[in-house]
């Protein structure tokens, strides 16, 4: 089942979220510190609150989060070059990784992209690090294409 996140899950995200940066840190370690969240248990608490920012779980039959969606809405209004559009940004997709294999992260898009339809968005946007090929694959999968490619040189 997929729902709105919880106080109650706060923990759960937390163990999720150490999880992300794990596969971050694993592909980049000079950007990404390892074992760490992206969020505190305080900054949790805020976004949960937050209808701008809803964050979704993929529970499982004894209500635990094995998974979670976090999006924040944006608006493009009066900008100079770009059309007026509603964008809902997914900030972070994760399953567990005992759960993966399961269909977690799909039921958890296909959540996101009927809540977008819903809020009258134009589109569904995501990043992707190149050291997850991994999600890179599953956000192929799910139909989504590049919108931009970000590029660096190390110095």
């Amino acid at each position: 089942m997929v729902r709105r996140a919880e106080i109650a899950d706060i923990p759960r995200i937390l163990e999720l979220l150490i999880q992300v940066d794990m596969v971050h840190h694993n592909g980049r370690p000079d950007i990404f510190k390892g074992p760490a969240t992206k969020y505190n248990e305080e900054e949790l608490k805020a976004i949960i609150a937050d209808d701008q920012a809803p964050v979704f779980v993929w529970t499982d039959e004894t209500d635990i989060p094995m998974g979670h969606a976090f999006c924040i809405h944006k608006q493009i209004t009066d900008d100079h070059v770009l059309t007026d559009i509603k964008t809902l940004y997914i900030d972070d997709i994760c399953v567990d990784e005992a759960a993966r294999g399961r269909h977690i992260g799909k039921d958890l898009y296909d959540h996101v992209i009927e809540y977008a339809r819903k809020s009258g968005c134009y589109n569904v946007t995501l990043n992707v690090w190149s050291c997850n090929p991994g999600a890179q694959r599953f956000y192929e999968a799910m139909g989504l294409v590049p919108q931009r490619i970000g590029m660096e040189k190390i110095l």
